[in-house]
């Protein structure tokens, strides 16, 4: 197993379309587990999510959340992040970032659909900005 430098990091977090698996805490204290599409600004997770979900309702009590990312296919790895959440409902920039999800997840030719159906009202940016961040690959080896 070998732990991942920060280059190593930001291309396992922007290669392909693995999902992040969001973790929250719901009121009672009980886990919240989600996976959600993501892109990357500078070193922030971004994603969309709709005002009344329980990850926004859960983001709104307590900000501090962990993502992780991990390939699946051998040797395996993953990336896990903890951070603090911050909520946008700010239209242009919910549409703006709506759009680069769908991108990445869907196509180009498709993210102009993507942006339109989820930058709209009711619906969420998500920026979570990492405390910490440890990245591992080759975990089978």
């Amino acid at each position: 197993m070998q732990t991942m430098t920060a280059e190593e990091i930001r291309a396992f977090l922007l290669t392909g379309t693995r999902t992040a698996k969001l973790a929250t805490t719901r009121p009672d204290g009980r886990p919240h587990l989600a996976p959600v599409w993501f892109v990357l600004d500078g070193d922030d997770i971004l994603f969309n999510t709709g005002d009344d979900t329980v990850k926004a309702r859960n983001i709104r009590r307590n900000a501090h959340v962990s993502i992780v990312v991990d390939d699946e296919t051998y040797p395996y790895a993953f990336v896990m992040i903890e951070g603090s959440a911050t909520l946008s409902d700010d239209l242009d920039e919910v549409r703006h970032w709506a759009t680069r999800i769908g991108a990445r997840y869907a196509g180009e030719a498709r993210a102009e659909e993507y942006g339109a159906r989820n930058g709209v009202p009711g619906e969420l940016l998500v920026r979570v900005i990492p405390t910490k961040i440890i990245g591992q690959s080759g975990i089978a080896e």
